[in-house]
């Protein structure tokens, strides 16, 4: 059964495993959210949910999120995401979801959108190698050769030059569930995931488990 939810990172620390061995995790706040709309191949053409995750004001709201949740005569979500389930008769509009979904040993994607880096160049965004830093050298950080003159006298698609580094959206696959909190409604998941403390992330079934 494919199981996923909307979550918060709150940040990463430590935990210790069975063995005695320290463990890296990240802790996310899964949930609760709520199911918002239930998509059918009769009227939408497939199968799927929208969860509701997180508090906001009414009058924060646009006209159309606000009819929207009124005619469910539901509490206004913050954020809204779509996933797909195998079964969506399991689901029914307003049903809440929390990080009871997901079992300790449970292999997980993580999604989210990277820190922002800004306008980078060659060398923090793509690793690259400076030049000498002489000074009659004249030539430091600049991205390097652009190609021949005449042929083919252009610039190939896809080199590596300055430019937006960051705020794109990544997915981490096959991280574990390492702890699930009921209580604080948090899960541990092992490992980095993408995003700054309070960033949205979607979790779900792991696609390809190794």
């Amino acid at each position: 059964m494919k199981k996923a939810i909307i979550g918060k990172k709150l940040g990463m620390t430590q935990v210790f495993g069975e063995k005695g061995e320290v463990i890296p995790v990240t802790v996310i706040e899964a949930g609760p959210c709520t199911v918002v709309q239930v998509k059918t191949c009769e009227t939408d053409g497939y199968e799927a949910i929208k969860l509701g995750f997180g508090e906001v004001k009414e009058k924060k709201l646009t006209k159309p999120a606000k009819g929207q949740f009124a005619k469910l005569k539901l509490q206004p979500k913050k954020y809204l995401r779509e996933f797909r389930v195998e079964n969506v008769a399991d689901y029914e509009v307003g049903k809440e979801l929390k990080a009871d979904v997901f079992a300790v040993g449970d292999m997980v994607d993580v999604q989210g959108t990277s820190k922002g880096k800004g306008f980078q160049g060659v060398i923090k965004r793509h690793g690259q190698h400076r030049g000498p830093m002489g000074h009659g050298s004249m030539y430091h950080r600049r991205p390097g050769s652009m190609g021949p003159t005449s042929t083919p006298g252009r610039v190939f698609k896809g080199k590596k030059l300055p430019g937006h580094m960051g705020s794109r959206t990544i997915t981490i696959q096959n991280l574990e569930v390492v702890r699930v909190d009921l209580d604080k409604n948090v899960i541990l998941v092992k490992g980095s995931v993408p995003g700054a403390k309070g960033s949205i992330l979607k979790i779900k079934n792991t696609v390809k488990r190794v």
